[in-house]
């Protein structure tokens, strides 16, 4: 699905320009090729781009736009389809809730599979790189100083090189949590939009086949096509094979003890893996196994952090994606697909713009985009964090009736509310069901006439 009506020949030519390389860049960049544009500059801040070895939970509402783009079969051949998904208690290892994820496809036409980051972010680089004569990549060069002009302009700073100004068309800034662009552009509005410090931060692991060897229970999980909580007041560790199941892929979340003395510029730090086996100390004797197998000096912990919703997404020409706008909490995975869904909406609004385009049609075209976009992001960020709050409840009423939830869901067959959002079905659907492209191409042919 793209566009259904042709580019008018002097739209395709709009210097757009794409600050941040992470995956809401690399997705707007290919997104926006392939809908005919044609002077696509992405700037980014790192020499080259190095994807943090982390898996990634890839689900329909993000595949069926990569396939679109072009990349979800190379994506989906180092994928791992996942069939079902289990929560167990953590001290004990007890399973309170099972779900068969196999309907999945049947009703959305994908798969829920995970993968590694990194050959998400390379397969939408090599897609880029096949755009090569309209998209070009400008790395370890910093943005600075954003005006919002009829034409946006910044700052680029090379590492090594004077300071250039630029000037564009559009100008989208997927310049992740700690944006400069939305920090211009809040300033521009006299808006405050503090950065949340979320008190959690998170271990990501990476365990290979080889190192789990000499562990039939812990090998036996790597071979299951299947995500697993474990749960347990304040912290939860979800893990899941990626890399053709050659990786087994565990991410946890507790709070955050060892960043409060750390400035807040970091969000990662070598974590000690004495300190990460005694915040699970409780946990049952498997997972003392797992994670006594992460080699010292390889424990990296990450701060999570999200900030207050914005009023506004969108001012003049420059538009935010991504960690920019909305960034959120791991628990409902769905940090990366928010991203991709921003650059497929981007890349149909944007190629609905009538020919001879001012400033004010491509606002209105940006407006388009929040539109479609914003609520959505902004409740499914509220949803992850709920989430985390009902994994992480301590004795009391509120666990109580949470795991009478997960009894009952058991007792049903997996039928029903689910306390764990991410794996509710009701949810899935509002998630999973919802096709953004579609919607904005529906109100891009109305709203921006020309066509």
């Amino acid at each position: 699905m793209g566009s259904t009506t042709k580019m008018h020949s002097d739209v395709d030519s709009l210097k757009i320009c794409i600050l941040g390389a992470g995956m809401g860049g690399l997705a707007c960049a290919l997104g926006l090729a392939r809908a005919g544009f044609k002077d696509i500059t992405v700037y980014e801040l790192a020499s080259n781009l190095g994807f943090v070895g982390a898996g990634i939970q890839m689900a329909p509402n993000m595949a069926r736009i990569l396939d679109r783009f072009g990349v979800w079969d190379a994506i989906f051949q180092e994928a791992v389809v996942l069939n079902e998904t289990e929560v167990r208690q953590g001290a004990t290892d007890e399973q309170m809730a099972h779900i068969d994820l196999k309907y999945i496809k049947e009703t959305y036409g994908y798969p829920h599979t995970v993968g590694h980051r990194a050959t998400l972010a390379g397969e939408l680089y090599e897609g880029c790189k096949r755009e090569s004569k309209n998209v070009k990549f400008t790395f370890a060069t910093t943005c600075e100083d954003v005006k919002f002009g009829s034409k946006p302009s910044f700052t680029a700073v090379p590492r090594n090189g004077e300071p250039y100004e630029v000037q564009c068309d559009i100008l989208l800034g997927a310049d992740g949590v700690k944006s400069n662009t939305r920090v211009a552009m809040l300033r521009e509005l006299n808006v405050e939009a503090e950065v949340k410090d979320t008190a959690q931060a998170a271990y990501r692991i990476m365990l290979t086949r080889e190192q789990l060897s000499n562990d039939p229970e812990l090998l036996a999980l790597l071979d299951a096509d299947k995500v697993i909580r474990w749960i347990g007041e304040r912290r939860h560790i979800i893990a899941y094979p990626v890399s053709r199941k050659q990786i087994y892929n565990i991410s946890t979340t507790q709070p955050d003890v060892n960043f409060a003395a750390a400035p807040s510029a970091t969000y990662t730090t070598k974590g000690s893996k004495k300190a990460m086996l005694e915040v699970y100390g409780d946990y049952c004797p498997m997972i003392h196994r797992m994670l006594d197998l992460v080699p010292e000096g390889e424990v990296c912990e990450w701060k999570l952090r999200v900030h207050a919703p914005l009023p506004t997404w969108v001012h003049g020409s420059v538009g935010l994606v991504g960690d920019a706008c909305h960034p959120t909490l791991p628990h409902m995975a769905q940090g990366a697909a928010q991203a991709i869904e921003d650059a497929g909406v981007l890349s149909v609004v944007l190629a609905h713009l009538p020919s001879g385009a001012t400033p004010q049609d491509i606002n209105k075209a940006l407006k388009i985009y929040e539109e479609v976009r914003k609520e959505r992001a902004e409740a499914l960020v509220e949803l992850a964090a709920q989430s985390g709050r009902n994994m992480h409840l301590g004795e009391g009423e509120a666990k109580k009736e949470r795991d009478r939830q997960f009894a009952a869901l058991k007792a049903g067959g997996g039928k029903g509310p689910v306390p764990d959002k991410w794996a509710d079905a009701d949810v899935q659907k509002m998630v999973y069901g919802v096709d953004c492209m579609k919607i904005a191409e529906e109100l891009a042919t109305k709203e921006l006439n020309g066509h």
